[in-house]
């Protein structure tokens, strides 16, 4: 089993699969983002309270961590692989024969999401888990939750380079997912012609939504707010 996981092909599905759990949490993660956007604020503070209350997700929550770790390392590691034994760089094609930028320069474009990452959990996650935050009151005082819209909301508004930072933030991480989406699928074995020519369309798709849905939030506080 060591020898299959220590293998090429057995890094590059241990990065396939880390890349695929990671993939699944950005939905759920745009989910809640996108209810800064309705119920004036109430919406996503009971939305996060609820994330970081709940106690499923706090198992969650170093699962992922060390998904983006063994994401990081693997992709670090092969990467290099690539680099030693093909020294002109390591070229992915797409099923139809075209080299795409972004598969080109998938370490490049992890590197500058990974920078984006840190500055997004010190403005926020970090913030709200270790920082002082101002709490409210709601259903009666029953229940009392940091007021973590006014913490996003505020930083949006009064920083608009930091829109500009987090909508170039979402772009990078679109052309990531466009390639890395497919790859993954085709890593793990479905990579005849007929699944990878869907796949490559759904992989399309999967990045559109994610780069619009997050770019949309610093934008609607940048213009509307």
């Amino acid at each position: 089993m060591n020898g299959i996981f220590n293998s090429s092909i057995g890094k590059k599905l241990i990065m396939s699969i880390s890349g695929l759990f990671l993939m699944a949490f950005l939905l759920v993660h745009l989910i809640v983002n996108l209810m800064l956007l309705v119920g004036n604020g109430e919406t996503f503070n009971r939305a996060a309270h609820f994330m970081a209350t709940n106690p499923a997700i706090k198992v969650v929550e170093p699962i992922l961590a060390i998904g983006f770790i063994i994401h990081i390392i693997y992709a670090s590691i092969i990467t290099l692989q690539n680099r030693k034994t093909r020294p002109i760089g390591y070229i992915n094609t797409s099923s139809n024969g075209v080299t795409s930028w972004a598969s080109k320069n998938m370490y490049i474009l992890g590197g500058t999401v990974l920078i984006f990452l840190v500055i997004h959990i010190s403005n926020f996650y970090w913030k709200l888990k270790f920082g002082e935050v101002p709490t409210l009151s709601f259903d009666n005082g029953l229940i009392q939750m940091e007021d973590a819209y006014s913490l996003v909301s505020g930083l949006f508004i009064a920083y608009w380079w930091y829109d500009l930072i987090y909508v170039a933030g979402a772009l990078l991480l679109g052309f990531h997912l466009s390639h890395g989406f497919w790859a993954a699928f085709q890593t793990i074995g479905w990579n005849n012609k007929t699944w990878i020519n869907r796949l490559e369309v759904v992989a399309y798709i999967y990045a559109i939504v994610i780069t619009v849905g997050f770019s949309i939030i610093p934008l609607y506080f940048l213009i509307l707010k």
